[in-house]
């Protein structure tokens, strides 16, 4: 339904809420439980909606004391009696977040950030959010038939993105929540210095000026502008494949510089993936979601098309290394790339990405017959996995739940879970850079108010989510998007 046009002394509500991933409504949420009238404007149809946050696996990085901390808000399960979960202190999240951006990170983001990733999802949970232990992806079964997470990375929302969206919609809802979907804002209303609303373009090119007493800017990055990635990103970017919503074009981001707000974080880079190449609507897939991610590659080895491996697959713990090992793919000739496996190694990939309908899987019996198939110089690859192979320190046994330190000392040398390429049938996934988010936004400060050049908060501005700059420089901890948005969102609803 149109909403005509406000007059300028009129709001429509205390808070408006830019924005329908999981810190827009996370922030919304904060408001109305404070007794604030919130409106959300999202700007896919509701067919489509929950931004970035909906294609996500759900996984959420928090600091814990280990399994029996966690068991107040996640869902039960029958396989905890016969799970290890190690604690994961702030300290530790603190240093992941140091290391992975090699320092660049704010601290007084990351503070606040792993002080109440925990106490969110605790709160979020009270009101109708679901959690889980993620078996299927943070876990590997050991041979007594226990688990051991690994990687500091534990809980995700029941049923993944599409399960975490669906019960932020259904929480908007029962707290009375006035959602709309098809809203293209693409402006700020300031008057006197104070962000006062917003302006919204219909569908038949009217232009609606929406007000409130405050705005919150939950609205993405501009990962989906093409251009935009070209003009920040560099060259080569803008052939990178969209792995979420594509109506993150940074619209919002404009808006704010726009009106005085200073940019935040690192614009140069950007959270990419590994990420199927060649299936049919690779780009905002909502069926397939999180699954067009390849994930399990530091068990096997990649290879460029020239048939030469590029980087260390087992440098750190996946959730360590692969939100910029899509940049590197990118790097690579036609920005393709291949992960190898052997017969021995295919049972360990994780299933919901690995045997998926139409994955890009390339068999064959032999190194050379599958050098054939994947259009790679036979000669080139089997001397790659030659050389790989009788490089692995064997004595050292491997176990894929640790930093195992069962290296291959080849050029570029692979640090941990090192295993011979030996049995046939050897498999082949075709991978491309797939762009999640951008690390760039605006410049906030650890309550959520958006700052200007001076630094000074700009009355009546929230930002968070993806657009909040600042946290994540080059690469990034799985699963502290969605932490962040949590958290940050909750503080821009506290005081909107």
């Amino acid at each position: 339904m149109t909403t005509p046009v406000q007059g300028k002394s009129t709001n429509v509500a205390d808070v408006i809420v830019v924005g329908g991933g999981n810190a827009a409504f996370t922030a919304a949420h904060a408001a109305v439980t404070r007794g604030r009238k919130v409106l959300l404007l999202e700007k896919a149809p509701k067919d489509q909606f929950g931004g970035n946050s909906y294609y996500t696996a759900g996984a959420t990085r928090i600091a814990h004391n280990g399994l029996e901390d966690l068991q107040d808000f996640i869902e039960f399960d029958e396989r905890h009696k016969l799970s290890e979960v190690p604690p994961y202190s702030a300290e530790d999240y603190a240093g992941d977040m140091a290391k992975v951006t090699e320092g660049r990170n704010d601290k007084e983001l990351t503070e606040v950030l792993v002080t109440e990733a925990a106490p969110g999802l605790r709160w979020l949970k009270s009101l109708g959010l679901k959690y889980r232990l993620m078996y299927e992806r943070q876990a590997y079964s050991r041979e007594d038939g226990t688990f051991l997470f690994w990687g500091g990375l534990h809980v995700g929302n029941v049923d993944g993105g599409e399960g975490l969206m669906k019960d932020h919609l259904a929480v908007a809802e029962k707290l009375g929540t006035e959602v709309r979907f098809e809203q293209d804002v693409f402006a700020l209303i300031v008057e006197d210095g104070t962000v006062k609303g917003v302006k919204v373009r219909q569908s038949d090119g009217s232009v609606q000026e929406l007000r409130a007493e405050s705005v919150v800017l939950g609205a993405g990055g501009f990962e989906a502008n093409p251009e935009l990635r070209k003009e920040h990103l560099g060259e080569g970017w803008e052939n990178a494949k969209v792995r979420g919503t594509p109506y993150n074009h940074g619209a919002m981001i404009q808006a704010g510089l726009e009106i005085g707000i200073a940019k935040g974080g690192d614009w140069s880079t950007c959270h990419s993936v590994q990420w199927d190449a060649f299936t049919a609507k690779n780009e905002s897939n909502r069926e397939l979601t999180n699954r067009l991610t390849r994930q399990s590659y530091p068990l096997g080895i990649i290879v460029n098309n020239l048939g030469a491996r590029f980087l260390d697959e087992g440098a750190d713990f996946r959730n360590l290394t692969y939100a910029k090992y899509g940049r590197e793919i990118l790097k690579q000739p036609d920005s393709v790339a291949y992960q190898i496996f052997d017969a021995n190694l295919r049972p360990m990939l994780r299933s919901e990405e690995y045997e998926m309908p139409g994955i890009s899987e390339v068999v064959a019996d032999t190194v050379e017959e599958l050098a054939e198939k994947i259009n790679v110089d036979a000669a080139s690859l089997a001397k790659t996995i030659t050389e790989y192979n009788g490089a692995i320190d064997t004595s050292i046994p491997f176990d894929p739940n640790v930093l195992d330190g069962r290296a291959s000392k080849v050029t570029p040398v692979k640090s941990n879970w090192a295993t011979p390429l030996a049995t046939g049938p050897f498999y082949a996934y075709p991978v491309t850079c797939g762009i999640t988010f951008t690390f760039g936004g605006l410049k906030g400060d650890t309550e959520g108010r958006a700052l200007n050049e001076e630094g000074q908060p700009v009355p009546g501005l929230f930002v968070c989510g993806e657009m909040l700059g600042g946290l994540f420089s080059a690469n990034y901890p799985g699963g502290s998007g969605l932490a962040a948005g949590v958290v940050f969102g909750r503080r821009a609803g506290n005081l909107a």
